[in-house]
This record gives structure tokens, C-alpha cells and sequence, in this order.
């Protein structure tokens, strides 16, 4: 790998290959400044309005039963992921309408993650 290193105002090109170095040249001036990479946009948060369901555990989002504006009942199954090789459910804490599913089939999911709201 080639890397330019500036000392006392020098530039030294210098090659290292599996632990030694070569100098490959001297130049006066700075290094060029390397181009930053612009930071990613942090991801808008996800919400949802009445009762938060959530994830239980990490897992993968298999299947969603309800859909947005979908009355269900207290204990109902409203979606199902994998979760350790095995298809686990998600019921709903409460009686009320879906307000909003904001995950989705294939979604990769951390434990607490917001899947969809219930009010």
C-alpha cells in the first residue's frame, strides 16, 4: 500500500508491504487533505400513535396479520417473526384499530424495536 506522509513540510511517498517500507519520493508542500465522506443521514424515527407493540427479541420479520386501520383484540397474533430458528408471535397488549405498522416483512429487528401501534 502507498500512503504520502508530510514531515517538516515534505512529502514522502512511501510504500509498506507486509512490514517494510520503501520510500518511493520527496516532495515539497502539504499532503492534499484526503476527501472526506459525507455522513450518512440519520434515519427518521420511526413512530406510531396509541400503544407501542414492540419486539420482543431479535429476530426477522416473517409475516404482518393486520394491516393499518385493522381493529384487533387483546391477545390476538398481529405478526410473526423468526427468531433463533424458530417462528415466534407477536399478540396485541390491548383491544383498538392499528395505527400504524412501521416495520415490514424481511425487516431485521433488535430487541425493543417499534413494530406498530395500537390505539
Amino acid at each position: 500500500m502507498k500512503y504520502i506522509v508530510t514531515l517538516g513540510g515534505k512529502n514522502y511517498e512511501v510504500e509498506v508491504d507486509r512490514g517494510e517500507a520503501s520510500l518511493l519520493g520527496v516532495t515539497e508542500g502539504a499532503a492534499p487533505a484526503p476527501k472526506a465522506k459525507a455522513a450518512p443521514k440519520p434515519a427518521p424515527a420511526k413512530t406510531a400513535e396509541g400503544t407501542p407493540v414492540n419486539a420482543p427479541m431479535p429476530g426477522t420479520v416473517m409475516k404482518i396479520l393486520v394491516e393499518a386501520g385493522q381493529k384487533v383484540k387483546k391477545g390476538e397474533v398481529i405478526l410473526i417473526f423468526e427468531a433463533m430458528k424458530m417462528e415466534n408471535e407477536v399478540t396485541a397488549p390491548v383491544d383498538g384499530t392499528v395505527s400504524a405498522i412501521v416495520t415490514e416483512v424481511g425487516a431485521s429487528l433488535n430487541k425493543g424495536d417499534l413494530l406498530l401501534g395500537i390505539k
